[in-house]
């Protein structure tokens, strides 16, 4: 069972959808038994950082997500998901996130010809290893899957501040840290549910870890 946690941040059913796609059993929940009894938990969102992190406080869901990073169950940030993880956000001064990776969440810089939010498919690319990224990475594939296109809505993008945790990287007139991994901890600034087949395969690794 794959718990998605909701905290009224939207994009839940579309990666309800995507994990359903994939045969996978999911609930869109914010029980906390339901969620630390999962397999596997997602937390996806869009919105406003300050706003996500007074929902998750208000269901004291913030409490949930850290006990089961500590039970060490699979667990997967999408888009404002992963943002949240950090320590806090350009995007809302003062509030705090969830503090269980380093780095900080800054607004992509204005540049002339670049529109923010980006929006639209990018490339990745791999500076080490990643579990949900194998068969990309690796080069096991056609070529162009060395450099695979995958969906972002965002105008702020993650710096960590230990690179060894980054799996993918892209360019918008920036240098975004695409995608993370520690210990049981995955997260994409992108969206995998709305990234074709790419994404798909990468929902599908994880709900395999």
């Amino acid at each position: 069972m794959i718990a998605i946690i909701d905290y009224d941040a939207g994009n839940l059913k579309s990666v309800e959808k995507a994990l359903h796609f994939l045969g996978q059993e999911c609930v869109i929940t914010r029980d906390a038994k339901e969620i630390l009894g999962a397999d596997r938990v997602v937390l996806p969102g869009v919105g406003a950082f300050g706003n996500a992190m007074e929902q998750l406080k208000k269901y004291e869901l913030d409490k949930v997500i850290r006990e089961a990073v500590e039970r060490e169950i699979p667990f997967l940030g999408i888009c404002l998901g992963l943002q949240l993880l950090f320590e806090g956000s350009e995007e809302s001064d003062g509030v705090e996130g969830l503090h269980l990776l380093q780095g900080k969440i800054l607004r992509i810089p204005d540049r002339e010809g670049l529109k923010i939010p980006h929006i639209g498919w990018n490339s990745l690319d791999f500076p080490r290893a990643g579990r949900l990224f194998e068969a990309f990475s690796t080069g096991t594939d056609a070529g162009e899957q060395m450099h695979p296109y995958v969906y972002f809505v965002h105008s702020y993008y993650l710096k960590a501040e230990d690179e060894d945790i980054v799996t993918a990287t892209a360019e918008y007139g920036v240098h975004i840290h695409a995608s993370v991994e520690s210990r049981n901890i995955f997260a994409c600034q992108f969206h995998p549910e709305k990234s074709s087949t790419v994404g798909l395969k990468m929902l599908e690794r994880f709900a395999a870890v």
